[in-house]
């Protein structure tokens, strides 16, 4: 009996990684880098990408920072320096509400999450930043990437009072965003 091996050569050229880049302006000064995963949440990094080239997060305010939980961004809609801050983080962008994408990527430190309404279906264009581990948002809102520099410019974003986590005053800025590959 004659064995035959079979040599598979599997030549893929390695999927470019999607990431952003983000100039946070304010109390923290300084790039926060992202990766984003594309293999988790398709759609999701889509959007993060389309409206960050559009330059549509340019501008933005960190409208909502919990102390110990997260930071809180991305409302392309009401959430411009200059604007009526009163209506930040009740806004979107003129893109359709996506579907959830939930994984099982737990919400640890550096993780970055969608924002979205009460609908799992609803998230458009906001995101969070978590400052902790955040068990209790596993499987209920959309992983879209994870910090990998610019922690200490997280950790220095101006803090919101109360339990919602509003800024006060002037809040920090995404003066810009990039996507990187």
């Amino acid at each position: 009996m004659r064995k035959f091996v079979i040599l598979l050569a599997l030549t893929a050229s390695p999927a470019l990684a999607t990431g952003i880049e983000i100039d946070v302006t304010g109390e923290a000064n300084g790039t926060i880098t992202i990766d984003l995963f594309e293999d988790v949440a398709p759609n999701h990094v889509a959007r993060i990408t389309e409206l960050a080239a559009a330059g549509a997060y340019d501008g933005v305010v960190f409208h909502r920072v919990i102390d110990g939980f997260m930071a809180q961004t991305g409302d392309v809609e009401f959430g411009r320096t200059g604007g009526d801050m009163s209506m930040a983080g009740m806004g979107g962008s003129d893109l359709p509400d996506l579907g959830q994408e939930f994984s099982d990527r737990p919400f640890a430190r550096g993780v970055v999450g969608m924002a979205r309404a009460q609908s799992p279906d609803s998230a458009n264009s906001q995101f969070f930043i978590m400052f902790a581990p955040g068990d209790f948002l596993n499987g209920q809102y959309t992983v879209v990437g994870e910090v990998t520099a610019g922690l200490d410019v997280l950790d220095a974003i101006k803090l919101g009072e109360g339990a919602n986590g509003a800024v006060i005053g002037a809040p920090d800025v995404m003066a810009a965003m990039r996507v990187t590959e």
